[in-house]
């Protein structure tokens, strides 16, 4: 079973995103700062983060390149979860090491697609 986990200050998202992703083989992890995320891949690295590119607490490229820091056997496949489409933080959250991103508010349909694409859900 994969694990996700999912920073976003917002408990409305994380929890939307548990909802979807729950019914399929996903474990859902939440986190609502980006020293949490941290902390959690630290112990035990997820094999997806989804990290909000509007965290109070860090940049999103700063809590990226942190987590590809982490030393251990699982790399996640990370996504920034963004309000619009923007190039500037898209781009440095690749160059941090984010394979893509997710526009928000999404629905059922756009985050599964997300994940179908990074090869994790079918």
């Amino acid at each position: 079973m994969k694990r996700c986990l999912f920073v976003d200050d917002s408990s409305v998202i994380r929890k939307v995103a548990k909802r979807i992703l729950g019914g399929s083989d996903i474990v859902v992890i939440e986190a609502a700062t980006g020293l949490d995320a941290i902390e959690i891949c630290s112990s035990d690295m997820p094999d997806v983060v989804v990290v909000d590119g509007g965290l109070a607490d860090m940049q999103a490229a700063d809590l990226i390149r942190r987590i590809r820091g982490i030393d251990g056997a699982v790399k996640p496949q990370i996504l920034v979860s963004l309000i619009e489409v923007d190039v500037g933080p898209i781009m440095r959250a690749k160059r941090a090491g984010a394979q893509g991103y997710l526009l928000k508010p999404f629905n059922r349909a756009q985050l599964l697609e997300s994940f179908r694409v990074l090869k994790i859900a079918a």
